[in-house]
């Protein structure tokens, strides 16, 4: 809708402008402040451009009301013109919002735990993100791949094959046998070592070089066990990728790096001069032994990406690898990519509480609050919400127990209500969407059409959501629009009233746009609230 409406606007204006959303819905749909950035060309006050710019829209029937106020031209949209774009969204709800042959295409890597132990409410977070920025941008006609980058090499995986090779020892062999501290902890470990005597002879657990081999199916079983906790939190990645892959391509990698004046030996190492680059001090990619380091491994994996031809490469890490980021674009720029291209978002620590209390960690991790527990607990409707509802980068606490709540203090409830009480009364009503759909929005008052406004700005709010990364945009939209319908719906009798159509019609729109934002947010929309 805004873009039409801009086009309007831009046929009368015959120049660009900014378009604005006031606050103030009964002031005005639409605003621009063009006439300040005219004075000084026109010298002449702000005011008097307004009035002057308005008056070119007399009769327009876009528009309701054009009008200058204090230098601003606000827009208010006709009643017809909105009715029109309802109609359309109401017949074809499938298309609703949707883009099509976006130019820009996108590779998204997230979640990426090391399979060592199950996903914890930390990679939840980056994860819920992800798939919802995924489905966002396919819906505006992006192209949009998502992948998983397994860290299946290095130290953490023999640690894993340790760990199991160790409890099978000590829990099923009973050998007398300390178990190492450094080994990982928790109740998924005994269920690792259980499953591996069912798997293995006894005589393999009395061979250490047998630890790599138990390593390779721990790594493999622990990745199913990640793979569903991402499904049950209703997410699918396209694509999984091993560290392991990329190992031949080190000693390549490395050539071009010193080609490009990347890297240099010190002290038996080899390091990136990232310094040059803007990164703080240089880094190690090669030890004395000549094994990679993590950054190694990762900047093979990002050339590899960075030669796919997409426009951009997303990356989700935690925020404690903010300092990762200079360091890698750095090894981008000597490999001769446009580090531009390279996108990281940061995904910030998440606390949970339990009836205002720190939640206790799991027995079965560890030391640490499994996704699947909180899961369990509130439902991925709920968990996907919270996540959504701030910025990414910001710090997010949240209580379960006020995410169980049948109350408007639960922003999943209090969204889903106005969803199920607007099918609630096309029930009570006996009508249906085609039985209304003829109805028009002229005997709607202002705070109805500033609703039927509000779900049609819906593309517009998907789209700045998309292009700033700012998937809370979304909740604010839906949170916003729920508490304008309430208040709508108590003060204004729907059913037998002379206008019944078309409250309907205009309760149908709200309906869609709820619907539409929740399922790209993951989130099931119910037409019925069981209590």
């Amino acid at each position: 809708m805004k873009e039409l409406i801009f086009d309007e606007i831009k046929k009368v204006l015959k120049q660009d402008f900014v378009l604005e959303n006031p606050k103030d819905k009964n002031l005005a749909h639409f605003a621009t402040p063009l006439a300040f950035s005219l004075a000084k060309e026109l010298k002449k006050a702000p005011m008097l451009i307004a009035q002057e710019l308005a008056d070119k829209f007399q009769n327009n029937a876009c528009f309701e009301k054009v009008e200058a106020l204090k230098g601003y031209l606000n827009f208010r949209i006709s009643k017809d013109f909105l009715n029109t774009l309802a109609t359309k969204a109401l017949k074809n709800p499938q298309n609703f919002t949707k883009g099509e042959n976006q130019k820009q295409s996108f590779l998204l890597e997230y979640v990426s735990a090391n399979p060592t132990g199950p996903l914890h409410i930390g990679h939840a977070r980056g994860a819920i993100f992800g798939d919802t920025l995924a489905r966002l941008a396919k819906h505006l006609g992006f192209k949009f791949d998502t992948e998983y980058y397994i860290n299946d090499a290095g130290n953490q995986i023999y640690l894993l094959g340790l760990s199991v090779f160790c409890k099978a020892k000590i829990t099923h062999f009973k050998e007398d046998l300390e178990y190492p501290q450094d080994c990982y902890q928790g109740e998924y470990i005994e269920d690792l070592a259980k499953e591996a005597v069912l798997n293995y002879e006894k005589e393999f657990f009395k061979e250490e070089k047998n630890i790599p081999i138990l390593a390779t199916w721990a790594k493999d079983k622990m990745l199913e066990v990640i793979v569903k906790n991402l499904e049950q939190a209703r997410i699918k990645i396209e694509n999984y990728v091993s560290e392991r892959s990329y190992y031949n391509a080190l000693d390549k990698t490395l050539q071009s790096l010193k080609e490009h004046g990347g890297i240099y030996e010190k002290e038996g190492k080899i390091w990136l001069a990232s310094s040059q680059k803007g990164d703080e001090k240089d880094r190690v990619i090669v030890r004395e032994d000549g094994r990679g380091t993590y950054l190694a491994a990762d900047i093979v994996y990002h050339k590899d990406k960075m030669s796919r031809a997409y426009d951009k490469c997303l990356n989700i890490w935690g925020a404690d690898h903010h300092g990762y980021i200079p360091r890698m674009k750095a090894a981008m720029e000597f490999l001769g990519f446009d580090s531009n291209k390279l996108e990281i978002i940061l995904a910030q620590m998440v606390s949970l509480l339990k009836d205002s209390q720190p939640y206790k960690m799991s027995k079965r991790a560890g030391n640490f609050i499994l996704m699947s527990e909180i899961l369990d607990e509130i439902g991925a409707d709920a968990l996907r919400f919270i996540f959504l509802s701030k910025k990414c980068d910001t710090h997010l606490e949240f209580d379960v127990n006020d995410l169980k709540k049948q109350d408007s203090s639960n922003p999943v409830f209090y969204i889903n209500y106005a969803y199920a009480r607007i099918n609630q009364v096309f029930v009570k009503a006996d009508k249906n969407i085609e039985d209304i759909i003829k109805a028009d929005f002229n005997s709607l008052n202002d705070e109805g059409i500033n609703l039927a406004f509000e779900s049609l700005n819906l593309e517009s709010v998907l789209k700045d959501a998309f292009e700033t990364r700012a998937l809370h945009k979304i909740t604010d939209y839906l949170k916003n629009l729920a508490t304008n319908f309430h208040k709508f719906y108590n003060e204004n009798r729907v059913i037998g009233a002379s206008n019944e159509d078309s409250l309907l019609k205009l309760f149908a729109l709200i309906a869609l746009s709820i619907e539409t934002s929740f399922k790209l947010m993951g989130i099931e929309a119910k037409k019925k609230m069981q209590h």
